[in-house]
């Protein structure tokens, strides 16, 4: 099998998105844009490598997208797009070249590991392709905001990206292209004389542009995600004697602690329960079992991270989760802000996905005796269809 490296380019500052921060680091359904632009390429079984193209004054928004995928190092970007095109692949060509190369917009997430395949496919006949779909719309030709003929769309097709390349060959068409500003790599590849074939592509691969754009991806992710589903968690701990109880990931000032092999937080618990629960995979005691001694006085923000990872590894996204706390003291009002931000912080949501309450049982039953603290958890998960 031929080796095959996606270069993905995210040099650019999104001007037309109309913010401080360039698009490809905004969120988008829980995850930045680059983030799942990459990992649609990472997870793909004939993509061997990933490689980035990125603004060196970006590279704080680069490190918190992606710092924590096995990414190499990656390259800097230059004052137009194939520049920064040429400085990717004269990276990938210092060390070990691949036979293909897949150049890819970081503002196209929703590309689909079937249009990758076709990619791949057509290179093994043709040094170049690239992924377009045919134009459908009437063309009208304008002149002072007056329309001035239809243009013939036969033959008409929208490039889009990836586009694909035998490797040796594009490299050589974009030194000799140097200084011409082309707009794509097939206008680089076909000025080379190079023959690039078109690969019927899919409108939902569209450029985030504009934040339109943004909430029109945010719909069709929702959309690949049909099975919703719900899991319930319920927790307890007695107290014992210390000065704080950790509750949702927040240390409370208390006359005691609650008592457990971890930390004891009741409210992570039940929640890391409640997303187990609708992923079906146990309960936290079969991921982190009380017995071993690895997680004595463990954080329990691990064990809920754990969970929201399962949900992110499935192809899943967490869309909300409701914590109650049953107890009589500590008082939990003061402190809820600053749980719901802990808790959104752990999983990676934003803060209006995350709730979390406090009850009493009207003194009744051990939490109104002040013998410990009790917990419920729901959390709603989104997996694929």
């Amino acid at each position: 099998m031929p080796t095959c490296t996606a270069l993905i380019v995210a040099a650019g500052s999104g001007h037309r998105f109309g913010a401080e921060r360039p698009k490809q680091y905004h969120d988008l359904a829980g995850a930045p844009i680059l983030r799942r632009t990459i990992e649609a390429f990472l997870g793909h079984p004939a993509v061997g490598a990933v490689q980035v193209v990125i603004d060196p004054a970006h590279r704080p928004f680069y490190d918190a997208a992606v710092g924590d995928l096995a990414l190499p190092e990656p390259v800097p970007g230059g004052a137009t797009r194939q520049r920064s095109v040429r400085n990717g692949l004269e990276r990938l060509a210092a060390g070990a070249p691949p036979d293909l190369v897949l150049i890819h917009d970081a503002a196209r997430p929703l590309i689909d590991g079937a249009t990758i395949d076709a990619a791949v496919a057509a290179l093994a006949g043709t040094p170049g392709c690239v992924v377009a779909v045919p134009v459908t719309d009437t063309l009208r030709r304008g002149a002072a905001g007056v329309a001035a003929g239809t243009v013939d769309r036969s033959g008409l097709w929208r490039a889009q990206t990836p586009q694909g390349f035998r490797f040796a060959a594009i490299l050589d068409a974009h030194r000799a292209a140097e200084g011409q500003d082309l707009t794509d790599d097939a206008a680089v590849a076909e000025r080379a004389g190079l023959a690039v074939a078109l690969v019927p592509g899919r409108e939902e691969n569209f450029k985030v542009t504009t934040p339109d754009d943004l909430a029109r991806a945010a719909r069709l992710l929702d959309a690949r995600l049909g099975d919703v589903r719900t899991g319930f968690g319920f927790d307890v701990h007695r107290f014992a004697e210390g000065d704080h109880a950790m509750l949702c990931g927040v240390a409370v000032p208390h006359s005691h602690r609650l008592e457990g092999h971890s930390d004891a937080d009741v409210g992570l618990h039940a929640l890391t329960d409640a997303i187990l629960g609708a992923l079906g995979a146990g309960d936290i005691g079969s991921h982190f079992p009380p017995s071993d001694p690895q997680w004595r006085g463990a954080d329990s923000a691990r064990f809920l991270r754990h969970a929201g990872g399962l949900v992110a590894a499935a192809g899943g996204r967490i869309a909300h989760v409701d914590v109650t706390l049953v107890c009589e003291r500590p008082k939990v009002g003061p402190h809820r802000p600053a749980m719901v931000a802990r808790v959104a912080e752990i999983l990676g949501i934003d803060r209006g996905r995350v709730s979390v309450k406090a009850t009493t049982t009207e003194r009744l039953g051990f939490t109104g005796r002040g013998e410990g603290i009790a917990a419920q958890a729901v959390a709603t998960v989104r997996l694929p269809g």
